[in-house]
């Protein structure tokens, strides 16, 4: 699912000196229960930055405040220094979205979902399909435009999601699990064609996930435990903040295996 807002005016071009995404002090709750407790994060333009959690960890809850598919009720999200709460349009402007549910229409052909979604950004018709059709060649699925999105598979309607999310031509491109239950060659191509988005266009990623293999050795990595940021930077900086581990998944699980007991987990 692409995010829903309006086309509207960008402003100046985003500059590389400021972050993409910004978040500090965000802090959210469902009830008693505490999903994100002051967490802060940034992502700059051209960054792959790992969102690396375990299940509960509270990452698509962070992913729902940065679309407003929810409030935040503390803290604050930027993006290209636009604040989310005073000017969605702005922001959302320049966010791309792919939500861990597949969004997809079954019944609809791979072509007719990419420009209903661009529809619903107010692309006009004619450059809804001049851009359909370049993501469609982009992500090898020119060929399949016309088939209905239920014939094809679980890695190839991730590409399709994948390329109605770049339809506005995105400057932060936002994935929560986007290869969960997809097979080892769908999930290297779409870490390999998003990789390369940021490398060659400079496009900023936040990409979640709790696959410690979806982490190459010079990522950004945010871990993300119990709505609460472990430790951030490279995957060296992971290492030493775990005790100097030996690997980045026994970093892992040493900053994931505190607190697992008290209370239902973050979603």
């Amino acid at each position: 699912m692409t995010a829903t807002a309006q086309l509207a005016p960008a402003g100046p071009a985003p500059s590389a000196a400021v972050p993409a995404l910004e978040i500090a002090g965000l802090s959210h709750a469902f009830g008693p229960r505490q999903a994100l407790r002051d967490v802060a994060l940034s992502v700059m333009p051209g960054d792959f930055t790992v969102l690396l959690g375990p299940n509960g960890a509270g990452k698509s809850t962070l992913f729902a405040l940065a679309t407003r598919l929810f409030d935040a009720r503390g803290g604050s999200i930027r993006i290209f220094g636009q604040e989310l709460a005073r000017r969605p349009d702005l922001a959302l402007a320049r966010l791309g979205v792919v939500f861990q549910q597949q969004t997809l229409d079954p019944d609809l052909s791979v072509r007719e979902n990419l420009l209903y979604g661009a529809a619903l950004h107010g692309l006009p018709r004619a450059e809804a399909r001049r851009r359909a059709a370049r993501e469609l060649e982009r992500i090898g699925m020119a060929e399949r435009a016309g088939e209905a999105v239920r014939s094809l598979s679980g890695g190839q309607r991730r590409r399709v999601e994948i390329a109605r999310a770049l339809l506005t031509t995105p400057a932060l491109l936002l994935l929560d699990e986007p290869t969960v239950g997809l097979d080892a060659a769908s999930r290297s191509f779409l870490l390999d064609h998003v990789r390369r988005l940021c490398r060659e266009e400079g496009l900023a990623v936040l990409w979640a996930t709790h696959l410690i293999d979806e982490v190459a050795e010079d990522a950004r990595v945010v871990v993300l435990h119990a709505g609460q940021v472990r430790a951030a930077g490279g995957v060296p900086e992971i290492l030493a903040a775990a005790g100097d581990a030996p690997s980045l998944r026994e970093a892992f699980a040493r900053l994931t295996e505190e607190r697992r007991e008290g209370g239902a987990p973050p979603v």
